[in-house]
Parts: structure tokens; C-alpha cells; sequence
């Protein structure tokens, strides 16, 4: 079906007027495609991550090779799922003096989007399906505001794997 703006009501689950391109702490829950398990499964308490997971992963750990002025939080892949923190560090921090300082800042959405396509396209290369969304079209994010925040998000996302029998992304969920 074709976008039709008189059905569809798209609006921005983001913060009217915030800057997300300045230091902070940001939690971000990106969903596969369809809810999809692609990523390899939880067995025993323990996610075992397929190829398209170890892919997730390696995108993941390589995003500050191209985005220096960021550092990754706690991180979680589940079967259909990613959990992730990323910190935008702040303009006060400064690199050694052998470091160039970084020119350029890019907002959340351009490092979710990175993420989402280097991972797709690698994914994409590997199952021999070029132009399939292995993302979902958006991903839910949280302006992280305080330490204990912080915390409570880190423990929520360590914790994950645990709760996955009543993940509301669990397409086999407990009732």
C-alpha cells in the first residue's frame, strides 16, 4: 500500500525540538523486520547469536570507527531485537593532542542509521536478498537524563536475555 497522507498519520516519536546531536546518553531499541528472529536464539539463558547476529555484533562494536565522537553503552542482541546506549560524548571532552578533534557531529539518527545499514547490507550480501529490510522502518529511543537512569536502563538491558519468555517482542510469548 502506498503512503496516502489522509490515512496515513505519521508523527515523530522524538522529542519536538531536541538536539540529538548533543552530548548525552542515548538508550535506542531497534526491531527486526517483521518482529522476525533473525539474529539466532536464546537457549538455556544464553543467546546464541547465528551469522546475521555475529554480523549485528560487528556493526555494532564498529560504529566509533566511524563516528569518534561516540561510545558505546550497554548492548544486548535478542532473537528479533538489539538494545543498545550510545553517548554522544560533549565538546568539553578533549582528544590528545596526537587526535585530530572531530569536525563533524552527527545526530542519533545518522549513527541508527549506519548501524542499521551496515548490518542489513551485510546481511542482505549473506542470504542473497539485496533491497530486504531486515529493520523495521523506525527504532524507539530515550534521552538518558540521570545516573540512575542510566543505571536502571544498563541492568534492564543485562537482564534481557532472562526475560525473554515475556518480551512483548517475543513472538512465542508466556502468557
Amino acid at each position: 500500500m502506498k503512503f496516502d497522507p489522509k490515512i496515513h498519520h505519521r508523527h515523530s516519536i522524538r522529542l519536538q525540538g531536541y538536539d540529538y546531536s548533543q552530548s548525552g546518553a542515548y538508550y535506542v531499541t531497534i526491531v527486526a523486520h517483521g518482529r522476525e528472529c533473525l539474529f539466532g536464539e536464546i537457549n538455556n539463558g544464553e543467546m546464541r547469536l547465528n551469522r546475521f547476529g555475529q554480523i549485528v555484533q560487528q556493526a555494532w562494536f564498529d560504529l566509533p570507527n566511524h563516528y569518534p565522537h561516540i561510545e558505546l553503552g550497554a548492548f544486548c542482541i535478542m532473537p528479533n531485537h538489539v538494545h543498545a546506549v550510545i553517548i554522544i560524548i560533549g565538546a568539553g571532552l578533549r582528544p590528545a593532542p596526537t587526535e585530530p578533534a572531530p569536525t563533524v557531529r552527527h545526530p542519533l539518527s545518522e549513527i541508527v542509521r549506519a548501524f542499521k545499514s551496515f548490518s542489513a547490507k551485510r546481511i542482505n550480501a549473506l542470504r542473497k536478498t539485496q533491497g530486504i529490510p531486515v529493520w523495521q522502518r523506525n527504532y524507539y529511543e530515550r534521552i538518558i537524563r540521570n545516573d540512575e537512569e542510566h543505571n536502571r536502563i544498563h541492568l534492564y538491558i543485562e537482564a534481557n536475555i532472562d526475560n525473554w519468555a515475556m518480551d512483548d517482542e517475543n513472538p512465542v510469548k508466556s502468557k
